[in-house]
């Protein structure tokens, strides 16, 4: 089991097991690591100075709750780990502590030098069986693990002027499958927080599929209009037009690197990720 070296230890260490007991407080991120982490995401430097620290608190804490597994021969070092963490934590920065029992349900986070080749078997109506294989750079099971390609993850910056972020989107899937049923399949509507926009909890539900199930029709209808006639494609990526859980995850990765494009795409639709995330508008 391969895991960040430096808050392992520490962790386990005679002062980091006195201070997890007394004081609930998992050991810190070294300030050199946390800088070079920063400054190599865009869109993490951009925050506030408040939001950067709440987000190094949600870190350690993450992080002192996570086992990190290398996959084919990788060694996932400290740096790695604090990458993964600080993309994983950031939806929460505006919840603070709280947020992060949205990522309760599960332990595991394995790492993927690069894409990995899953095969799939599924069965058509006559009831054959077909296998196929699919290339993934992500993948979330409900109780976990949750799989990354790094080779995807350590572009994070350069990949989020198109909203694409692998971590933030496989935890969406996380927070959309917290709260459901292990044999449920998720849904693209997560549990919404009590009083979510000052409505009832059947309002609140309400007018998130309203919003949403119109916002994910246009969507598909443009991504088809791209593949099948040529016309320009979303700004969106248009994996998103699987499902409505992956429009979702596309939508909340998108939401977070690149808020602003975001918003004058989907602009119905921020505001509902706006009141769910806490975030300041």
């Amino acid at each position: 089991m391969n895991a960040a070296r430096w808050w392992r230890k520490a962790r386990n260490s005679r002062w980091g097991r006195a201070l997890q007991r007394w004081v609930g407080r998992p050991p810190a991120i070294p300030d050199r690591l946390w800088q070079r982490v920063l400054e190599r995401h865009d869109f993490l430097v951009a925050r506030s100075a408040h939001e950067q620290a709440a987000l190094k608190t949600l870190c350690e804490h993450f992080l002192a709750q996570k086992e990190f597994t290398g996959a084919q021969g990788l060694v996932v070092h400290d740096e790695m780990a604090l990458t993964i963490a600080a993309q994983a934590c950031l939806p929460w920065v505006h919840w603070g502590l709280p947020g992060l029992d949205w990522y309760a349900g599960f332990v595991g986070i394995v790492v993927y030098p690069d894409e990995a080749v899953a095969t799939r078997t599924v069965a058509d109506r006559a009831g054959v069986v077909h296998q196929y294989q699919e290339i993934l750079a992500g993948e979330t099971l409900h109780g976990g693990p949750v799989m990354v390609a790094w080779s995807h993850v350590v572009n994070a910056s350069d990949r989020a002027m198109q909203g694409h972020n692998v971590v933030i989107h496989e935890f969406a899937h996380q927070i959309d499958m917290r709260y459901k049923g292990r044999f449920e399949e998720p849904n693209g509507c997560p549990q919404l927080p009590r009083g979510y926009l000052g409505l009832s909890a059947w309002e609140g539900v309400q007018r998130w599929h309203h919003d949403w199930q119109g916002a994910y029709q246009r969507f598909v209808a443009q991504v088809e209009m791209a593949e099948r006639f040529g016309s320009a494609p979303p700004w969106l990526d248009g994996y998103g037009a699987q499902s409505p859980a992956e429009f979702f995850a596309v939508a909340c990765e998108a939401y977070w690197v690149n808020r602003s494009a975001f918003q004058t795409h989907f602009p119905e639709l921020t505001q509902l990720l706006d009141a769910f995330f806490r975030h300041p508008g």
